[in-house]
């Protein structure tokens, strides 16, 4: 019996996909639950999974074929086997596979490990997979190239780059250009940016908070903390969050969103938090921040963070959210703007911890200081609200008791 194997189900803010990756062949034998596609959307690569065992029987769409929601992607005979073995689907292997001889091994990989490979120009079939019937992960091919004798002399004094594309260089004069194409989710990421800033009045409100109090705390409660929650450690991010949910509550404007001629108030905190991967930045969702204990919500910042990088994000963990939490400091961004993420009225940035003369008391001391930016929707929020909602979350942090007790 033929079982047909359709593409998972978009949600509206999805309008369709790109079939990033084959792992089967026609003819080529399946196990029940075994990856056999993959599919890029502009937010998360989503894997396809065989329904049942059996052979494949026919491949309706091939790499890089644009896809909407539950299209066909192909056929399986269910309980068949394969006449032979065969190897892996060099018909539908990716074009930009950089080495013809070595087809079977580069579709054996995700869409990370395939760009990096690209770009590196590597045989795959130098590469040992650890990944599942062999495949070939992202970490398998950063371990190859860490381990690899260098095939030239490096600019070597210079720090490597952190960007995953690598320019070519030539002889002196050489005027050398790289052209390529963007990933749906690179694409997306402009779009919105753009989106942004032509259809919101976003507006930045600064202030700046002292981290004493918090980094004492975390300094006498950190190792007491991480053995009390399963190696859960204590961040700085869990305390923004809380005293954001907080501050939240007393300014609802700014957890609020514009729906055409309305305003809707949002009755629950659910926080995105900004996360950094090769793919570009990405926002999962802490739903119901607020009755997160932080324990809980630095386990989930974790938790995302983690499958954020190895592309194992749903779409449910990216969609929704009505406020936003990025930290450039990790970066080392002393003061910055965040952009709004629409249709959220509200950002709030974090940045470096910087040592600085501050008078108090006055008296000149050192203290860790930390800028914090709040970007906001003008349409909406007023810049007393702004500044308002801005000091409320300062105040928190600057006395981290009053988050647990809601003071």
């Amino acid at each position: 019996m033929a079982i047909q194997i359709k593409a998972p189900a978009f949600p509206e803010s999805v309008a369709d996909g790109e079939v990033a990756a084959w792992h089967k062949e026609e003819g080529d034998s399946v196990q029940r639950d075994e990856l056999i596609v993959e599919i890029e959307t502009d937010k998360v690569v989503m894997e396809v999974v065989a329904p049942a065992d059996g052979v494949i029987k026919k491949i309706h769409v091939a790499v890089g074929e644009t896809i909407e929601s539950e299209a066909l992607l192909a056929e399986i005979e269910e309980g068949a086997v394969a006449d032979a073995p065969t190897s892996a689907p060099a018909a539908v292997a990716d074009a930009g596979s950089t080495d013809s001889g070595s087809t079977a091994s580069a579709s054996e990989m995700g869409p990370a490990a395939r760009q990096m490979v690209e770009e590196h120009g590597l045989n795959p079939a130098d590469i040992s997979g650890t990944g599942k019937g062999g495949r070939i992960t992202k970490e398998d091919v950063s371990a190859y190239l860490k381990d690899r004798p260098a095939a030239a002399p490096a600019a070597s004094a210079a720090p490597e780059a952190p960007s995953i594309v690598e320019v070519p260089s030539g002889p002196s004069g050489e005027r050398i250009e790289k052209r390529v194409p963007m990933t749906r989710m690179r694409a997306r990421i402009a779009e919105r940016l753009l989106e942004a800033t032509t259809s919101t009045a976003m507006l930045t409100t600064f202030n700046e908070v002292n981290m004493a109090p918090v980094m004492e705390l975390r300094k006498k409660y950190k190792d007491q903390f991480e053995k009390t929650h399963n190696g859960t450690r204590l961040g700085f991010m869990g305390f923004f969050v809380k005293a954001a949910c907080e501050a939240l509550k007393r300014y609802p404007a700014v957890n609020a969103s514009i729906d055409g001629n309305d305003v809707v108030y949002h009755g629950y905190q659910d926080i995105g938090v900004a996360v950094s991967t090769e793919g570009g930045l990405v926002v999962p969702v802490l739903r119901d921040a607020d009755f997160m204990s932080l324990a809980d919500v630095e386990a989930a910042i974790v938790d995302l963070g983690t499958r954020a990088k190895a592309n194992k994000l749903t779409i449910d963990d990216m969609t929704g959210g009505t406020f936003t939490v990025t930290n450039g400091g990790v970066f080392g961004s002393l003061l910055s703007t965040p952009i709004l993420n629409p249709p959220q009225t509200g950002i709030l940035g974090m940045h470096k911890i910087q040592e600085r003369p501050m008078v108090v008391n006055g008296e000149v001391v050192v203290l860790p200081m930390m800028y914090l930016a709040l970007s906001y929707d003008h349409r909406l929020i007023d810049g007393k609200t702004a500044v308002q909602f801005l000091v409320a979350v300062k105040d928190l942090i600057e006395d981290p008791a009053r988050i647990l007790l809601q003071l």
